[in-house]
């Protein structure tokens, strides 16, 4: 029995690698490793407005897989690398995206195509063969960061990776650029974490750690990390620009630079990222990127997928959101959130060339957007701005949008 379930479990490794998964472990369906930390992190509320991460049902999903899927005997964990290409750093030169304050950046992992998309179909068609290869009844759940499953910790004992003093799974030839993918299946196979990856041999291997290394604490900017493997949620620029939905706190604003959706600051930092190499992924390039495979003597358009102009994403209406981000993640969090996020970036560029569209959003139907709109144009201060928003705040309506533009900045410059 044991041999067959090996052949299995190496038949089904050469179907995820045909399906592009580059890493595969096979666990028991087993209460995560750091379930404790979990709880303890849950009970510091540091999950902020993420209440779905504290709701009772989903903490006992968390703390028990069976509640998932009675009789599960086996989660499978995959992973697919996203990353694509490092935006230029050099200081003082036309192309130098990463520090342009007139540019939003974008986290590298929404770049291309939403990787929902991309890996639930190729999850689904695994889970699939594998019932077939098996060729007994069983029931199966797959998850893209979606269900109640503590996924990097699954994946760490599976050997895909370590976990690393900024709570990312960290794969010591791979870095931290991958996403993680599940099948939660009543299919008992050989357990035991594993690794494969194109070419590759399967092998078990000693798992390195972060030693003395602090980079990613250090270089956090909003101090997000109380303590090395420890996130707080609320500090983060992740959670600020993605998971909150309401007002961003004024005091740490001046803090979150240029990011305008997620931040790969604790990644950029990571010294096992150096070892990162180009996704085979396409879906994961934006589309422009496509055409050209040159990493150099790139004209600074071409950078626009990944830190777009922020004077282009302040002027956006509903339908020119909608064509630009429909395919990718940022679609989620909607035209009203990106514009919030912009706006802080505005604020913190602090340039008299963003008045004029800022002006314009204080007549936005959205309060938020009046309000963070507001705060950009008290950053910046010229007489323009100011102006304007005295105006708006005697005819204000909302109090939240209404405070924006009546208390005094904070400046971060």
């Amino acid at each position: 029995m044991a041999f067959m379930n090996e052949t299995l479990a190496s038949r089904l490794r050469l179907k995820a690698a045909e399906l592009g998964f580059t890493m595969l472990g096979i666990v028991a369906a087993a209460p995560a490793q750091r379930l404790d930390a979990y709880l303890r992190w849950v009970a510091r509320g540091m999950y902020g407005a993420m209440g779905y991460m504290a709701r009772p049902d989903r903490v006992q999903r968390r703390q028990d897989l069976q509640v998932i899927l009675p009789d599960a005997r086996s989660l499978i964990c995959v992973g697919l690398p996203y990353f694509t290409r490092r935006l230029p750093t050099a200081v003082g030169l036309p192309t130098a995206v990463a520090h342009d304050p007139a540019r939003g950046r974008i986290a590298n992992y929404a770049w291309g195509a939403d990787y929902h998309d991309v890996m639930t179909p190729r999850l689904q068609e695994l889970a699939a063969w594998l019932v077939e290869a098996t060729g007994a009844p069983a029931r199966q759940r797959v998850y893209v960061d979606t269900g109640a499953i503590l996924e990097r910790d699954h994946a760490e004992t599976a050997a895909l990776g370590f976990t690393g003093k900024n709570t990312m799974l960290i794969h010591p030839r791979r870095g931290s650029w991958f996403f993680l993918g599940e099948i939660l299946t009543t299919v008992r196979m050989e357990h035991g974490g594993t690794q494969r990856g194109h070419g590759e041999a399967r092998r078990e291997e000693a798992m390195p750690g972060c030693g003395s290394c602090q980079r990613c604490l250090t270089a956090c900017p909003t101090n997000a990390f109380p303590e090395p493997y420890v996130l707080d949620a609320r500090r983060c620029i992740s959670y600020l620009t993605i998971e909150l939905k309401e007002w961003i706190p004024r005091d740490l604003r001046p803090l979150m630079g240029n990011w305008i959706y997620g931040c790969d600051i604790c990644q950029d930092v990571c010294p096992f990222n150096r070892f990162a190499q180009p996704t085979g992924e396409m879906a994961f390039y934006p589309e422009a990127w496509r055409l050209d495979s040159g990493a150099e003597h790139t004209p600074p358009h071409f950078w626009d997928a990944a830190a777009p102009p922020l004077l282009d994403i302040l002027q956006m209406d509903e339908a020119a959101f909608t064509r630009r981000f429909a395919h990718t993640p940022i679609k989620r969090i909607r035209r009203e959130r990106l514009l919030r996020n912009a706006c802080v970036a505005a604020g913190n560029w602090g340039s008299a060339t963003a008045v004029p569209v800022l002006i314009s959003l204080l007549q936005d139907p959205s309060p938020l957007l009046r309000g963070h709109a507001a705060w950009a144009l008290r950053q910046i201060g010229t007489e323009a701005a100011q102006t304007a928003v005295a105006h708006a705040a005697t005819c204000e309506t909302d109090p939240h949008a209404h405070a924006e533009m009546t208390q005094p900045p904070i400046f971060n410059r």
